[in-house]
C-alpha cells in the first residue's frame, strides 16, 4: 500500500515537528502522541518512516504482544531440525534503523513498556533467556499512541518518552475541510498524490541524512537547568530532552548553534507530560505558567509589567454577586486533597502472601519458566518444548513421516504477573451528608490514590435520591474513577441498604484473579430502604450478606455529631468489616497518633 506521505498532512505541526527531531537525534528517546480517534497519529508515524535514510521499516507493535514475539526468543526450526540453540530475532530486531509504532501504548503491560522504552534508549537489546545470551543493534524511532480517555501511562512510564504532543481534531472549519479534500483525493488517486509530493518528500529525506545537531550556545545549559527546576522537574531526563532536542532544532534549520529561542520552541514538548506527579493530577503544563517560568530562566524577554489592574470605577462587581446581581451559582462540591492512607489489607488464599499487591501466575505476564503441557494444553512454550524435541531425538531429524514434534515433548508456559485487588468504593452521597460530603470525597481519592500505587481496579457505586446506582464499573483508569467522582451529585434520602447490595454483587466475580475489597464511605443513617422493610434494618441484613460470603470489607466513618448515634459503627460489626473513623484513614493521623502514644 502507498504509505499517505508525511508532508500532505495538514495542521499538526507540533506533532511533525517532535516526529523530526526525535529521528534526526534518537538519543532524545522517543515521542508520545496522545489524542483522541482521527487525528492522524498513525499516518504520521508511518510517514516519519518513509523520511529516514535507507530501506526504513516501520514495525507495529500490537497490544496482545507477548515478550517473546518482542525481544526474541529460540529459533524454532534450527532446534527442531538440528537441535541447535540458536537466537530468532523479534520485533525490536525488526524495527533497526525505522520506526517502531506502539498504539495505544497506554493499555501495554507495563514490563513491555519498560522494556522498549530500555532499549530504545540504549539502542541495543540484551536477551539473556531460554539458554540463550544476545545481543543485537536495536536504534529506532519510537512512536507511542493514546488516547487519554482510556487511560494514563503511570507517570515514571511517562518520563521515560523524551517528547509528547497533545494531538487534537481541527477546531478551524477551513482547515478542517482542506485535511478532509486532502485525503479523500489520496484514497481516490494514492499514486497521484504520492508523485505530487515525491519531490519534496525526498528533499526532506536527503536533508534528514545530512544533518547533525548543533551544539548549545555558552550559558545554555545553566538556563535550561533553572527552567526545570523552576517548574518541578523531577530527575535529569526534562533537562537532557531540551538541550537535545533544543540542539536538533538548530541544527535543523541550520543554524550553527542552539539558542534560547529553539529551547522556547521545544519546552512545552519535553516538559507537558513531566509535570503528572500522580495519577490524580491534570497532564500537561498551561501555557501562562511555562512562560513565565520560560521567561524568568531564559531572561531574553522584558517582564510584561504588573498583570493587577484596578477596575475602572463604576464598574466594579460587588463579592459574590452574579452577573445579574443575583446571587451566584453554587458551584459543585469540591472534594478535599488525597492523602496517604492506613494499609487496607484483602483476604486471600494461605499461600498468597500478605497484602494487595502479589505475584500470581497468569496468562499474561513475564515467562518465569516451563512445565508439562499434559493433555490439551491451552497453549505452548514454543522454545522449552523445542529444545525438549531436539533433547528426546539426540540431533537426529525425524524420519519420514515422522512428527517434529510429539505429546510428551510438548511444554506449557509458566507466566507470572503482579495481581491487586477489585476495590469497590460505596459512597454515601445522600443529602444526610451534607457539609462532609468535601471530605468524604476526598477520603475516596485518597483510596483511589492507593488503588493506583497497588495497579488495583476500582468500581463505584453511589448511594443518593432514594437508591443506588453503579457510576463507574471496575476499570483499571483511576482518572476515569477522579472523573465520575467529582461529578457526583448530592441529595436524596440514604438506600443503604441498594447500596451494599450493588457493591456485593460487583465483589462477587472479580477478574483475573483479583480479590475484592469492599469500602463503605457512609455516616450509616440509613433513610430509605425496602418497602414495608426498616432501613437501617435492611441495610445490616445485606451487611450480614457480604460477611456470610466472605467479602474483605472496611466502612469508613464520616458522621460528625455532639450525639453520635454510631450507625456506622453497628455497621462495621454486622458486615465483620474494619472500622475506620474518617480521621484515622489518614496514615498521617494514624502515625500522629502512635508518636503521641509512645511519648515522642
Amino acid at each position: 500500500m502507498t504509505p499517505y506521505p508525511f508532508l500532505a498532512v495538514v495542521g499538526q505541526e507540533e506533532a511533525k515537528l517532535a516526529l523530526l527531531l526525535a529521528a534526526l537525534e534518537p538519543s532524545i528517546g522517543g515521542v508520545l502522541l496522545r489524542g483522541e480517534k482521527g487525528t492522524a497519529k498513525s499516518t504520521l508515524a508511518r510517514g516519519v518512516a518513509g523520511l529516514l535514510p535507507g530501506a526504513a521499516a516501520f514495525v507495529e507493535l500490537p497490544v496482545g504482544a507477548t515478550e517473546d514475539r518482542v525481544v526474541g526468543s529460540i529459533d524454532v526450526t534450527a532446534a527442531l531440525t538440528g537441535g541447535v540453540v540458536k537466537f530468532s530475532p523479534g520485533l525490536l530486531a525488526s524495527a533497526h534503523g525505522g520506526v517502531l509504532y506502539v498504539d495505544e501504548v497506554n493499555l501495554l503491560p507495563d514490563h513491555l513498556v519498560d522494556v522498549l522504552l530500555d532499549v530504545a534508549a540504549a539502542g541495543r537489546n540484551r536477551v539473556e533467556r531460554e539458554g540463550i545470551s544476545h545481543t543485537h543493534d536495536a536504534r529506532f524511532v519510537l512512536v507511542g499512541s493514546m488516547n487519554p480517555e482510556e487511560g494514563e501511562l503511570r507517570p515514571q512510564l511517562l518520563d521515560r518518552f523524551g517528547l509528547c504532543v497533545d494531538v487534537t481534531s481541527h477546531g478551524d472549519p477551513g482547515v478542517r475541510a482542506e485535511a478532509l479534500a486532502a485525503r479523500l483525493e489520496f484514497d481516490d488517486q494514492p499514486d497521484a498524490v504520492a508523485t505530487r509530493w515525491a519531490k519534496p518528500h525526498n528533499q526532506m529525506r536527503r536533508r534528514l541524512g545530512h544533518v547533525r545537531p548543533a551544539p548549545l550556545a555558552p550559558g545554555l545549559v545553566g538556563k535550561v537547568a533553572a527552567l526545570c527546576a523552576s517548574l518541578g522537574a523531577e530527575g535529569l531526563r526534562a533537562d537532557l530532552t531540551i538541550c537535545r532536542a533544543a540542539g536538533a532544532l538548530a541544527g535543523w534549520e541550520g543554524r550553527e548553534e542552539a539558542t534560547a529561542d529553539d529551547v522556547r520552541r521545544v519546552a512545552a514538548l519535553a516538559l507537558v507530560h513531566r509535570r503528572r506527579r500522580s495519577p490524580l493530577d491534570d497532564h500537561g503544563t498551561g501555557s501562562d505558567d511555562l512562560g513565565q517560568a520560560l521567561d524568568a530562566a531564559l531572561g531574553d524577554r522584558p517582564p510584561d509589567g504588573d498583570a493587577t489592574e484596578e477596575a475602572p470605577a463604576g464598574n466594579s462587581t460587588e463579592a459574590g454577586a452574579g452577573p445579574g446581581g443575583g446571587a451566584p451559582p453554587r458551584p459543585p462540591v469540591a472534594p478535599d486533597g488525597p492523602e496517604r492512607i492506613v494499609s487496607l489489607t484483602v483476604a486471600r488464599h494461605a499461600a498468597s502472601p500478605p497484602g494487595r499487591r502479589s505475584t500470581a501466575e497468569g496468562v499474561r505476564g513475564r515467562l518465569v519458566g516451563d512445565r508439562p503441557a499434559g493433555e490439551g494444553p491451552g497453549a505452548v512454550a514454543v522454545g522449552p518444548t523445542a529444545r525438549a524435541a531436539a533433547a528426546n531425538r539426540a540431533g537426529t531429524p525425524p524420519a519420514a513421516g515422522e512428527p517434529l514434534v510429539r505429546v510428551e515433548d510438548l511444554r506449557a508456559p509458566v507466566r507470572e504477573q503482579r495481581t491487586g485487588a477489585l476495590v469497590v468504593l460505596v459512597v454515601d452521597a445522600s443529602g444526610s451528608m451534607g457539609g462532609r460530603m468535601a471530605a468524604a470525597k476526598g477520603a475516596v481519592l485518597s483510596l483511589l490514590l492507593d488503588a493506583y500505587q497497588r495497579r488495583d481496579q476500582v468500581a463505584l457505586v453511589a448511594i443518593g435520591a432514594g437508591g443506588a446506582d453503579i457510576v463507574l464499573r471496575p476499570t483499571g483508569s483511576v482518572e476515569v474513577a477522579r472523573a465520575r467522582l467529582e461529578r457526583l451529585p448530592t441529595g436524596g434520602r440514604t438506600n443503604l441498604a441498594a447500596g451494599l447490595r450493588l457493591g456485593a454483587s460487583l465483589c462477587a466475580e472479580p477478574k483475573g484473579g483479583r480479590a475484592p475489597l469492599l469500602v463503605v464511605v457512609t455516616d450509616g443513617r440509613a433513610t430509605a430502604g425496602p418497602e414495608n422493610q426498616d432501613p437501617v434494618a435492611a441495610a445490616e441484613t445485606e451487611a450480614a450478606l457480604v460477611r456470610r460470603r466472605d467479602i474483605s470489607s472496611v466502612v469508613v466513618d464520616v458522621e460528625e455529631s455532639p450525639i453520635p448515634l454510631g450507625l456506622a459503627a453497628r455497621l462495621a460489626e454486622v458486615m465483620g468489616a474494619r472500622h475506620l473513623r474518617l480521621p484515622d484513614l489518614s496514615a498521617g493521623a494514624l502515625d500522629a497518633t502512635v508518636r503521641s502514644a509512645l511519648g515522642r
